[in-house]
């Protein structure tokens, strides 16, 4: 048990020049602020925790630091969250008198926060503090996806003594108790990738998608996010001149429509633990147009959440017709594949069996099943089983053909 009051600053910041919206229609008067007259009380019985991290250390761009109250200040012009979500901003987080300091409190605060099923919305800062999600995950015992839009995949193969928001992975990676399973990049750019390190993690089984495939079809992003556990957006992988507060921007990148539809992709998630905005640098913003657009990021991923349908075949219980399931006999498998889709979303599942008899759901797109019907393996279903080969029995396959 900690008491939150001792790790959180109170929020303080001024009021904007020009209110489009007022009273409750706002934002910031319809979710619970931590001030110096109102401290932080029964936390329980909230949903979502709303965490600024001002942490620039360990980080080449240490204006970062300033990006939680910058965008804390565009996010409470915007409208109120449809519905009653449950949401509380506790503030900013008291730097530690070192990094590693800030990386124990923040896994301390997570931690606690998991425990009591309150979903941690963190705006950083650097995404060096990336770790500390990492940290709380293996004190719970719980493995995890982590899903990164970013364009760079924050791994490197030069041996850093310290970490940093370029090479987060490594601390995590290399360390023995980690209980990541498998990590997604969305979004990254090769040129700004070493290839070896591409490698390195294609051969882990991680799934990487270039920023070309996503745009073609970005919708194709949704069953990945809904099947993680933890999502880390770096500003960096919108395009400069969409968010030009990046310490390194590139010309090419997400539109801010396409961030936000992203985000809300990862708001609806059953399984999301946590979402963390990082690395917006407000001292090389132009008339606040990336602190405006990451607080749009924020906006839409709570939109999503308080529109969130818990319908996962595995977690939904016996809902007698909430979902049909097809049977898709392919020449080159030894046993049909199985979907499954929602009659309320018309989102659809792989079917996994183990050698137990459990069934694990894979999250997938309706393309899956199409190229299914037109006797083709799915690349999700192929890169699902290579993930979860221990669950899924030998004889429910037989080798592809080369």
């Amino acid at each position: 048990m900690i008491e939150l009051n001792d790790y959180f600053n109170p929020v303080c910041i001024e009021g904007p020049e020009f209110e489009h919206l007022t009273g409750p229609a706002v934002f910031a008067h319809n979710i619970t602020v931590h001030t110096e007259n109102n401290a932080i009380k029964t936390i329980n019985k909230y949903k979502i925790a709303i965490l600024g991290v001002p942490e620039g250390r360990n980080s080449p761009d240490d204006g970062s630091s300033k990006g939680p109250d910058a965008v804390r200040k565009q996010l409470y012009k915007l409208a109120r969250i449809p519905g009653k979500p449950g949401i509380i901003d506790l503030g900013n987080m008291k730097q530690g008198a070192s990094f590693n300091d800030t990386i124990v409190g923040l896994s301390d605060i997570l931690t606690f926060l998991l425990e009591g099923n309150i979903f941690p919305l963190i705006i950083g800062g650097s995404s060096a503090v990336v770790p500390a999600i990492d940290k709380a995950f293996t004190k719970l015992l719980q493995q995890y996806t982590l899903a990164a839009v970013d364009p760079r995949i924050d791994y490197s193969n030069e041996r850093k003594i310290i970490p940093d928001s370029f090479n987060y992975l490594n601390s995590i990676i290399g360390s023995s108790k980690s209980t990541l399973s498998h990590y997604i990049n969305i979004g990254y750019q090769t040129y700004l990738n070493d290839q070896q390190v591409i490698n390195r993690f294609n051969k882990r089984k991680s799934e990487l998608l270039r920023i070309g495939d996503v745009r073609q079809a970005i919708y194709l992003t949704e069953p990945l996010l809904r099947d993680s556990h933890v999502a880390v957006f770096d500003i960096s992988a919108v395009r400069q001149s969409d968010a030009p507060a990046s310490f390194c921007p590139s010309p090419n990148g997400f539109y801010g429509e396409e961030i936000c539809l992203l985000a809300r992709y990862a708001g609806i998630s059953d399984r999301l633990k946590v979402f963390g905005l990082f690395d917006i640098n407000p001292g090389t913003d132009i008339r606040s147009q990336t602190s405006a657009l990451a607080a749009q990021v924020i906006w839409f991923f709570l939109e999503g959440f308080s529109q969130k349908q818990y319908e996962t075949p595995s977690l939904s219980g016996n809902n007698s017709g909430r979902f049909i399931k097809y049977h898709v006999r392919l020449t080159d498998l030894a046993d049909d594949l199985v979907f499954v889709k929602s009659n309320l979303t018309d989102r659809w599942w792989m079917e996994l069996t183990s050698s137990d008899n459990q069934n694990h759901y894979v999250a997938c797109a309706y393309d899956d099943y199409l190229r299914a019907n037109r006797n083709e393996v799915p690349d999700r279903w192929v890169k699902a089983v290579d993930r979860l080969e221990k669950l899924v029995p030998a004889q429910f396959r037989k080798p592809l053909p080369l």
